[in-house]
């Protein structure tokens, strides 16, 4: 292999560094591209769109959306999150074109919540709640996919809600799954598992990357049981769209009807669609920013913009509403993917699959596919990352468990703003325990205390900064310093101001240093943040 040369031109090290990436990005690409497949055809099955509709915003979160983010990890596509509302719309709007002017709609104000900002909430997401999130989906991943690694395949792929649309919650289908499994799909998903596990431990082997080699067994082990009295049946196999030539695919294709522009069912879609995908695509981006092995930040304002020139896209060809999808994503970096052309690339396939190749995809044994998601939430809820957050204090730990158990009996977002509330309890918790430091010096027998407030007061002080001088002993000398604050919240002033007016009657001196009447809210510096944004 050559090595990279110092001396070489700017050109030359990025052919250096594409070619390198390669390496990854393709097997990666290919292990997304089989990841994506049956979860776009699941999701569009359960939100009442045409098939077709969930492979066109797979393809299109591929090749669009990634082409236009600054993350390099981040994978997007149709999103079980939005089936409720999905479905809800198509029916509430009476027609599927309606709705595609709608998912048009909300792109549009995607992209301009991106281009005033708004993507910098996303930077204000706990660490403790994103970490609780990834071993949420880890669990999820492992207890939805568990049905489908035994053949039963009543759920749609790609369900992250506790309640199914089949009557039955997350561990009421496991255990309907186990009282009547399929002994070649468990077959299938036993061998996928032991060849995702060992194959890797061969490194002169390991250039064909395991998820492709259990695809090429499962089919092979399906041509096997074919025929027998364990053959799998229809529903246990991938079933795309099967289109005869180009003129025919470009049949699939539905238009927006922009004659209902008129109709504010739309406008009220169109909002609900646009702010619940940038709030779960915030979430993904950040989740998988934690994963990545280079530790790289992406734009969350881009991202933004990305998708909602994703979504406009998939309104006018006929697509689902898209967001960064975090099972995608966790399976992108789990395959070693290193930049957005493994996201590019996964598309390409999706499409090309449904061009030239769907009766070999028509082939697949959805039980295969399965195993390489129960590896995925395997690696994102290993007990490593259980022992690391506890080490880190209650106050990681607490928020941690809470939002796993809140996704897991709700679904994401309702999950993570559960944990959300937990993780703000904490930090008001801390930020009332630590507004001053407190220090008393004797001289002789009268006591000398000293107040330094924090660089920030807020009112969230008030109270323990209220217990504190309520408790100073009579005939006290006080000190409140206020060299270091660059804002003291009005309450807090109004109860130090007040405190030091009728502190005499206890023979309590009170000295004020540094304490102004009144402090201006801090102002961002927007000129800094304008200028890192140009780099």
């Amino acid at each position: 292999m050559q090595k990279f040369n110092p001396a070489f031109s700017g050109t030359d090290v990025k052919k250096y560094f594409l070619k390198k990436n390669l390496k990854k990005d393709l097997p990666s690409s290919i292990v997304v591209f089989l990841v994506a497949l049956p979860l776009c055809l699941g999701i569009a099955l359960a939100s009442g769109a045409p098939l077709f509709a969930g492979l066109i915003t797979g393809i299109i979160g591929g090749i669009v959306v990634a082409s236009v983010s600054g993350s390099q990890l981040s994978v997007s596509g149709p999103a079980a999150g939005l089936t409720v509302i999905v479905l809800g719309a198509i029916t509430s709007l009476g027609s599927y074109p309606t709705f595609l002017l709608a998912v048009f709609l909300a792109g549009a104000l995607q992209v301009i919540l991106g281009l005033i900002k708004a993507g910098t909430i996303g930077n204000y997401f706990p660490s403790s709640v994103i970490e609780g999130m990834l071993a949420a989906i880890g669990l999820i991943l492992i207890l939805k996919q568990l049905p489908h690694a035994v053949g039963v395949d009543s759920d749609f792929s790609g369900d992250e809600g506790f309640l199914q649309q089949d009557h039955e919650n997350t561990f009421s289908a496991i255990t309907a799954a186990l009282s009547h499994f399929s002994l070649a799909a468990v077959v299938i998903s036993v061998l996928s598992i032991s060849i995702l596990l060992f194959w890797p431990k061969f490194k002169k082997l390991s250039i064909i990357p395991a998820p492709l080699l259990v695809v090429v067994m499962g089919v092979i082990a399906s041509l096997i049981f074919s025929g027998t009295a364990y053959q799998l049946r229809p529903d246990q196999i991938v079933k795309i769209p099967v289109v005869n030539g180009f003129s025919e695919f470009l049949g699939l294709f539905t238009m927006p009807d922009f004659s209902a522009l008129a109709n504010k069912d739309v406008y009220i879609v169109a909002v609900t669609i646009a702010v619940v995908a940038s709030l779960e695509t915030l979430l993904s981006i950040e989740a998988v920013d934690k994963i990545d092995p280079i530790k790289r930040v992406s734009p969350t304002n881009r991202e933004l913009v990305a998708q909602g020139v994703g979504n406009m896209t998939s309104g006018l060809l006929g697509g689902l509403p898209l967001t960064a999808v975090i099972v995608r994503s966790s399976a992108n970096v789990n395959a070693g993917g290193r930049t957005k052309m493994s996201a590019i690339f996964h598309g390409t396939w999706l499409l090309l699959s449904v061009l030239f190749i769907p009766q070999l995809i028509n082939m697949i044994p959805l039980s295969c596919l399965a195993a390489i998601l129960l590896m995925t939430g395997y690696k994102l809820t290993r007990i490593s990352l259980f022992k690391h957050m506890y080490h880190k204090g209650w106050d990681q730990f607490v928020p941690f468990v809470v939002t796993i158990l809140a996704v897991l009996f709700t679904d994401l977002l309702k999950g993570v703003a559960i944990g959300m509330l937990i993780s703000v309890f904490y930090l008001l918790r801390t930020n009332m325990r630590n507004p001053f430091f407190y220090r008393v010096t004797n001289e002789g027998d009268k006591k000398h205390i000293r107040i330094k407030l924090a660089e920030e007061v807020s009112f969230l002080n008030k109270a323990a900064i209220q217990v504190v001088l309520t408790n100073i002993p009579k005939e006290t000398d006080v000190i409140i310093d206020g060299t270091n604050a660059r804002f003291i919240d009005p309450d807090v002033l109004e109860t130090i101001f007040n405190y030091k007016h009728n502190a005499y009657t206890k023979g309590i001196i009170v000295t004020l240093e540094n304490i102004q009447k009144h402090y201006a809210v801090p102002k961002l510096n927007i000129k800094v943040e304008e200028d890192i944004n140009k780099l």
